[in-house]
């Protein structure tokens, strides 16, 4: 699998999502997207359910959102996570 690794942390609304959104587009079914927020990005979220994408979310100790986006349903995406 090929990840695309996007720190959208000191990126200001809608910047994060305009990104995601576009490497959502162009993935191939397997690349996995692997963000890092200060929030958790619900738009985009709901965005990539809709268009059938798989996802997983993470919180970690220091306030800082894990997600983790995959065309492939039948990946365990939080093996994926790297904290």
């Amino acid at each position: 699998m090929n990840k695309i690794f996007i720190d959208t942390r000191e990126m200001e609304y809608p910047l994060p999502l305009q990104i995601a959104l576009n490497h959502l587009q162009n993935m191939l079914d397997s690349d996995y997207i692997y963000m890092l927020n200060i929030r958790k990005p619900i738009p985009l979220l709901e965005i990539a359910k809709e268009r059938g994408f798989n996802y997983f979310t993470h919180k970690d100790a220091s306030d800082i959102w894990h997600i983790i986006i995959s065309r492939d349903r039948e990946i365990a995406l939080e093996e994926l996570l790297d904290v």
